[in-house]
């Protein structure tokens, strides 16, 4: 015989939820709070250097004197280091240069990047295996400083605008990255369009980029301010100062080494503070990359750890 038993009609039953781990747990208001006083503390200290370098860089001398030095609360705003600047043709002709050499030579590294790492992400490729290998070497070893002088010497390049985007123009870490994206692209994309006929210049073209917009975007980003932050390469290799970039003349302005005959004379006048000069040379150097780099920041998390993490 087999027993029935009988549960009474009233009474619930609940099965107990397995535990999750602590950080799927949802979090309490004093969890909240502390995270938003960290994120507020983190972005004041970001923030508040800068503010504090656009406000000085936009007071007088009288406010600056005034102030003992950096100025925190903005009075008396006015434009005459921008103006004076931006006035003298030495400063203008550099910031083009600089704005040329980081369009061409971002372009001449993204081409170059994207076809190595799209030949080293085809697995039956000839030789990528030794290719990458003699990659991976220069990350670990390299020739030094003098040997790729007496290099850019012997081709030719020195006082060329050539000698500021070749010696630097390809990272191997952005070509692994971009490998390591293209690798995880559908395989049967690929092959269903070889069998319609493309080749691999059209499959580049047509698949693979549309597909990495995230992670090309993301190293474009970081050619384009390495170009643009770059002045050691003009330092080494060019002696006409009339071919420098913004950076090296900004520097030259920060050392006090040589200024524009105009705004020379309006620090010399007491028209201009010296300080003042020295903020707005670092504002018109973070211009670029603060107004690039949102554009570009929603594609970091995919673009660069799927990159990083595949391959």
């Amino acid at each position: 015989m087999t027993a029935v038993i009988e549960r009474p009609a009233n009474r619930t039953y609940r099965w107990a939820a397995p535990p999750r781990p602590t950080w799927e747990e949802e979090p309490s208001r004093t969890g909240l709070a502390g995270k938003g006083l960290v994120l507020g503390l983190a972005c004041l200290g970001v923030l508040f250097p800068l503010w504090i370098v656009i406000v000085t860089s936009l007071s007088s001398r009288k406010t600056i004197t005034g102030a003992g030095g950096l100025v925190m609360v903005p009075h008396g705003i006015t434009f005459i280091a921008y103006r004076e600047l931006l006035g003298g043709g030495q400063v203008t002709r550099a910031a083009v240069i600089s704005v040329l050499v980081t369009l061409v030579g971002t372009a001449f590294s993204m081409t170059v990047s994207v076809l190595c790492a799209y030949g080293l992400s085809r697995l039956g490729s000839l030789g990528h295996r030794w290719i990458l290998m003699a990659l991976l070497a220069t990350m670990f070893f390299s020739a030094g400083l003098i040997p790729t002088y007496l290099l850019v010497q012997s081709l030719g390049l020195t006082d060329s605008y050539l000698a500021l985007i070749l010696p630097s123009a390809i990272s191997v870490f952005n070509i692994l990255v971009l490998r390591g994206f293209f690798m995880g692209i559908s395989q049967e994309l690929i092959d269903s369009a070889r069998i319609d006929g493309a080749g691999d210049f059209r499959i580049l073209w047509r698949i693979v980029m549309p597909l990495s917009r995230a992670v090309l975007a993301v190293i474009t980003l970081f050619y384009a301010v390495g170009y643009w932050s770059a002045w050691f390469n003009a330092s080494l290799y060019l002696n006409d100062q009339d071919m420098m970039p913004l950076q090296n003349v900004m520097i030259q302005l920060v050392q006090k080494q040589q200024a524009p005959v105009g705004l020379g004379q309006a620090i010399r006048t007491g028209q201009l503070s010296g300080l003042a000069v020295q903020m707005a040379v670092m504002v018109m150097a973070l211009l670029p990359v603060a107004v690039l780099s949102p554009f570009v920041q929603r594609h970091f998390k995919k673009g660069m750890l799927t990159g990083a993490v595949k391959g």
